[in-house]
């Protein structure tokens, strides 16, 4: 089996990202700063041969994946199957609000673990579970091609960890921004890190951000 090479971005910022609030599969527009960024981004990937464009069907995702395709001219494939982790009750709300309304799900969704179920929502390993074998399914189907997508934080994060087999519940020690460019590849049922966190389409424009929840 050939090689499958996957250029993997986040969104551009939200409102939300920039409010600190909790956002799972619920939405927030695009500020004017992740427009610049999901703009610059598009310049850079017009300059890259992929053959197809994916996406998390989230509005976020969404529009800034409709940014790149007015570059680059590609149809672009939403699924469900890219989204963020859903935050259940704790989405729309802060981490202060989180813990003011929620005392006792915030403790447990703090020391349980990845298996820890957000009432409403999911866990970390049912998350990921789903994202990895989406990209896994993408990555047979486009076996020696390029593809981009169109993704969350938590979904990086998710492949990250499942790339090195680092445990769900060791402490994150590696960043992401919106948008960074990150490329894995996928060959024989193993995930390779290419390149993580690259913003140098950022810095041209002045729009590199920090990690934001």
């Amino acid at each position: 089996m050939a090689r499958t090479q996957f250029i993997i971005v986040r969104h551009g910022q939200t409102q939300w990202n920039d409010r600190g609030v909790r956002q799972g599969h619920l939405d927030s527009d695009l500020t004017e700063r992740g427009i610049a960024q999901a703009k610059a981004l598009a310049i850079r990937l017009a300059r890259e041969h992929f053959t197809r464009l994916y996406s998390s069907d989230l509005g976020r995702a969404l529009r800034t994946a409709q940014i790149i395709a007015a570059s680059t001219g590609h149809e672009i494939v939403t699924d469900a199957r890219l989204r963020e982790r859903h935050l259940g009750i704790f989405q729309g709300l802060s981490g202060d609000e989180i813990k003011a309304r929620y005392p006792e799900e915030h403790r447990l969704h703090r020391s349980v673990g990845p298996d820890y179920v957000i009432p409403d929502g999911e866990s970390v390993r049912q998350q990921v579970a789903r994202n990895v074998a989406y990209l896994t399914e993408i990555a047979r189907k486009h076996s020696g091609e390029t593809v981009v997508v169109v993704t969350h934080g938590g979904v990086l994060s998710g492949l990250f960890r499942h790339t090195f087999s680092i445990p769900f519940d060791a402490p994150r020690r590696f960043e992401f921004t919106n948008p960074g460019l990150n490329v894995f590849s996928y060959r024989e049922g193993h995930w390779f890190l290419q390149t993580w966190g690259d913003t140098s389409h950022l810095c041209e424009v002045g729009t590199v951000d920090g990690d934001d929840p």
